[in-house]
């Protein structure tokens, strides 16, 4: 069976469902992000601040502390498990786009590989690799690249008709 390009043939419905589904989640991810933004002002030292406190900066103007074993184990399980799941389908919607087999491949694995490398990440920034904080910036930045690409070029083809 064929499967490289059968969005195009999906039916309005269909084509209406997937299309919801993936606005309202692009909404989730991307509130998502600002929170982060918010919370980690998104550099090297705020990475750190959020997970292993600035007690110790008398310059701080909001004062963190490390996080518990419970919270990161928490904050890694629920985001790899969501994360995961959302990767998923995200996934199996661009391998019915009709792309290149390459990119196709990288825009359904790579989501999965930035996952553990940033989620995985953010935990050994807490055992005390420090220089995780790096990995975890550009796996995260590479798996919004791949999210956002992925939505893209799922949205333009579910307005694409059949030739």
């Amino acid at each position: 069976m064929e499967i490289n390009g059968l969005i195009i043939t999906l039916p309005k419905e269909i084509k209406l469902l997937i299309g919801a589904f993936i606005i309202v989640l692009s909404i989730g991810f991307y509130t998502g992000l600002l929170f982060v933004s918010e919370t980690s002002s998104a550099n090297p030292k705020g990475i750190e601040q959020r997970y292993l406190g600035n007690e110790d900066d008398e310059e701080a103007e909001v004062m963190r502390f490390k996080k518990s074993d419970q919270e990161m184990l928490t904050l890694v399980h629920n985001h790899i498990l969501s994360m995961s799941i959302i990767f998923f389908m995200v996934g199996g919607i661009v391998s019915i786009t009709k792309l290149n087999k390459k990119l196709k491949l990288f825009l359904i694995v790579e989501p999965f590989v930035s996952v553990i490398l940033t989620f995985g990440g953010l935990y050994l920034l807490w055992k005390g690799m420090f220089w995780m904080t790096y990995i975890v910036m550009i796996s995260g930045i590479l798996m919004t690249l791949t999210f956002a690409i992925s939505t893209v070029i799922i949205l333009i083809q579910l307005f694409q008709r059949r030739k």
